[in-house]
């Protein structure tokens, strides 16, 4: 948390939050973790931290489900497997049904497809079934899409998830840290707007940049065996 009266230090990019991150995660090395990133901005930020723990590097696709006609109002999250996880208090003070947000939902797995096609190209996912996962963005807001995400890892049977992030709000940080066995992020700000004012650089990470870095990671054969 930032100390009292004291605004936080502004992250110079995600390569810096991963190498912090990774810092503070390297009491898993010997747990010999998997690293799974959100893309897309968790990309190069989970980059870092695999590289630093020898750990490999998976994605798991999560999309936000907005309001219809209003994408940026999150009404809930879908994960790649199909987990989906909804804020009913929102979907009912905004006067829509569950019916209503079927059609968006579904253009999001459409979209998650598309991309699941992009960055795995005919790879399977790791395995996560006992295994300490390591869960990153580069930030989290609401916390709505990491929520979906931390069901569909829990799917899985990992021996712990961890969460780490960049930054976040006060009261996401207090609503993730019970759904998880450990939480590290580098901010906690009291005064939150967005993700983006807590990095100098924050530019949109293009599907490029995501297989680049995918491609830079450790490998996964390698880890298989583990």
């Amino acid at each position: 948390m930032e100390p009292p009266g004291q605004r936080p230090v502004i992250l110079t990019d995600r390569e810096e939050a991963g190498r912090r991150l990774a810092e503070r995660l390297a009491k898993y090395r010997d747990d010999r973790p998997t690293v799974v990133a959100l893309p897309r901005g968790g990309v190069p930020v989970a980059l870092e931290v695999a590289r630093a723990l020898d750990a490999p590097l998976d994605i798991l696709i999560v999309r936000k489900i907005g309001a219809p006609g209003n994408p940026e109002y999150g009404l809930g999250a879908v994960a790649e497997d199909g987990t989906i996880v909804m804020d009913e208090l929102r979907i009912r003070e905004a006067g829509y049904s569950r019916a209503d947000l079927d059609p968006v939902v579904a253009e999001e797995l459409a979209e998650i497809g598309r991309r699941a096609a992009i960055y795995r190209a005919g790879r399977a996912p790791l395995p996560l079934a006992d295994r300490t996962v390591i869960l990153i963005d580069d930030g989290v807001a609401t916390g709505v899409t990491v929520r979906a995400a931390v069901s569909a890892v829990r799917r899985h049977h990992p021996r712990r998830i961890v969460l780490a992030f960049g930054v976040s709000p006060p009261e996401t940080y207090a609503t993730l840290r019970p759904l998880v066995d450990d939480l590290v992020v580098l901010l906690v700000p009291r005064m939150f707007f967005a993700v983006g004012e807590w990095y100098r650089d924050f530019h949109p990470v293009e599907d490029a940049e995501v297989l680049r870095d995918l491609g830079r990671a450790p490998g996964r054969d390698s880890h298989r065996a583990r």
